[in-house]
């Protein structure tokens, strides 16, 4: 065998032009592929003579992975490509002639790499059952000259040629019962307060959910006030996720919320809760703090319960509305939205927010009523924003003294 060595690399290299860049490449790329052709043929004699007779292992793999430093998945996947480009020996002596004879002549020559053998293999293994031995090697012939000069998607249309001329009436139709969907989700409470949501959808319903959220999850237009969005994608794919939820929570028919986004059972003092300090019990499932208490109260329905000064419920009040469907209604009509300058949600993505909240003795009439999203819902409660009812009946917004000193 002859000995093939790397293109001697210039002293400085940074002096080499790009068409000497490009050539070193193309030359290194084919000894390496040079190499591993020589080297499957040492792998397929050690397969002939037996890999236990001579080293005392199993199976060929499991030898070339101590002797490469692979794992035996690794080193299995080279062997398996070596003894299909070079005949083998069978237990009798006779020669059992290599799969792909004219692939391992083009791999020789350094002209096609480790992915596009697998990729040939693959191919053939897809060719109908009953495809003669003639038309299988001319097959590869075709795919192995092909290989020489073209890349992946230039085997995926020959492949599709060779299949409608070896198979031109395709698979025997089937008509078996429809698999039942497989569709998981897991979700768990993690000790630091957040819950991690992980699932497995079947194909449909999974591009139902991308295409859903990504609906909801494209970018904030930039404001009035020159703030543009600066979340993640991730972060407004759980945005989204929320706004979604806050949709299908809102439906009418939704069994245990009546269409209302939150159902509040009231563990918490009603210092606490004006005050902001503190914190809730949210449905029982964990805390929350008073200030988030505040804010989940705006649109809800709400649920008092007394406790004792250990803890204990002694009494549990009557469901009570704060904002009536027709108050909604008359909201949607004349916010037409989220009323935050620049915002541009639907009513239907919106909360209600009281401007003087009725924890405080805000009254639930409009003019203590505006249309927020989620995300300004927020800012209007943690951040420095406020909002106010103008003379003319309709919401005003007053920017931080940081963004306008003058208010």
């Amino acid at each position: 065998m002859s000995e093939t060595f790397l293109p001697e690399l210039p002293q400085e290299l940074w002096r080499a032009g790009k068409l000497e860049l490009a050539h070193g490449v193309q030359q290194s790329l084919r000894v390496i592929r040079m190499a591993t052709a020589g080297l499957g043929r040492y792998l397929a004699e050690i397969e002939s003579r037996g890999v236990k007779d001579l080293y005392g292992y199993g199976r060929t793999a499991a030898w070339f992975a101590d002797v490469a430093g692979l794992s035996v998945g690794e080193a299995g996947a080279v062997v398996k490509r070596a003894i299909a480009l070079n005949p083998t020996r069978a237990l009798d002596g006779t020669e059992v002639p290599a799969a792909l004879p004219t692939t391992a002549a083009v791999a020789a020559e350094g002209l096609v790499g480790d992915e596009r053998i697998d990729q040939i293999l693959e191919i053939l293994k897809r060719l109908p059952a009953d495809t003669s031995t003639e038309d299988r090697e001319n097959a590869e012939k075709i795919l192995a000259t092909l290989a020489r000069d073209a890349g992946p998607r230039q085997l995926a249309d020959a492949e599709a040629n060779l299949l409608a001329l070896l198979d031109p009436d395709g698979n025997e139709p089937k008509d078996p019962e429809p698999a039942e969907p497989r569709r998981e989700i897991t979700l768990e409470r993690r000790k630091d307060g957040f819950w991690k949501l992980t699932g497995l959808l079947d194909d449909e319903t999974g591009a139902r959910t991308a295409a859903a959220l990504e609906a909801y999850a494209q970018p904030r237009p930039v404001d009035e006030f020159g703030q543009a969005d600066l979340r993640m994608k991730c972060e407004r794919m759980g945005d989204a996720w929320v706004d979604l939820l806050d949709l299908a929570i809102a439906c009418p028919d939704q069994p245990g919320t009546s269409g209302y986004r939150t159902l509040v059972h009231v563990t918490i003092g009603l210092e606490e809760l004006k005050s902001g300090l503190g914190t809730a019990c949210l449905d029982f499932v964990g805390t929350m703090t008073a200030r988030e208490a505040r804010l989940a109260a705006c649109d809800c329905l709400m649920l008092p319960v007394v406790l004792s000064a250990a803890g204990e419920p002694l009494d549990v009040g009557r469901l009570r509305r704060f904002v009536t469907p027709g108050q909604r209604r008359a909201l949607n009509i004349r916010d037409g939205g989220c009323a935050f300058p620049g915002c541009h949600r639907k009513p239907k993505n919106c909360h209600a927010h009281h401007i003087h909240h009725w924890a405080d003795g805000g009254p639930t009439d409009l003019r203590n009523l505006v249309l927020l999203c989620g995300f300004h819902h927020r800012l209007i409660h943690h951040g420095d924003w406020e909002v106010r009812m103008a003379a003319d009946g309709l919401p005003e917004f007053i920017p931080p003294q940081y963004r306008d000193p003058l208010r």
